[in-house]
């Protein structure tokens, strides 16, 4: 029966041990960067709920590993995993859809959006969305941030 309980402990211990903590993205697209710094390259991108292993913390940053590859992404894209206790009991919870969180990014969610289109039938929300859509590489914002002397965030 000791011997049970020992084996039994040492087996708890283990699976316990091999746990990582794990955060999910919080923002519609991100990048996991090679360093710590906003301007590092992008060794891969990651997507809103797509869950990331945690290898350590440096300051705001987060040391992670998605799909075998590691590197950095920063606190303010991510949040840690929860456990929904209402999915446990079984009851009703409402989930957030992929949209709402893109317009809460945004500072909208349909409702509001909504309510504008019908104040103000002219505003042009394809222009917006259109604008949100230019990609600008980070080789180019850097040489923008030299070239005017900025400082980086």
């Amino acid at each position: 029966m000791k011997l049970f309980i020992i084996v039994l402990l040492m087996i708890t211990a283990a699976s316990t041990s091999v746990r990582a903590e794990t955060v999910t993205v919080i923002t519609k697209q991100n990048a996991i960067r090679t360093s710590c710094k906003f301007f590092s390259p992008v060794k891969a991108t990651v997507h809103y709920n797509d869950v990331l292993e945690v290898v350590s913390k440096e300051g705001d940053w987060f040391q992670v590993t998605f799909k075998g590859v590691q590197g950095c992404i920063h606190k303010s894209a991510i949040q840690k995993k929860s456990l929904s206790l209402s999915k446990l009991t079984g009851s009703q919870g409402k989930g957030t859809s992929g949209e709402e969180v893109a317009l809460a990014g945004k500072g909208f969610n349909p409702q509001v959006e909504a309510a504008y289109k019908n104040k103000n039938p002219e505003l042009n929300f394809g222009a917006v969305d259109r604008v949100e859509s230019y990609k600008i590489p980070d080789s180019e914002l850097m040489q923008f941030i030299q070239k005017g002397k900025l400082s980086l965030p």
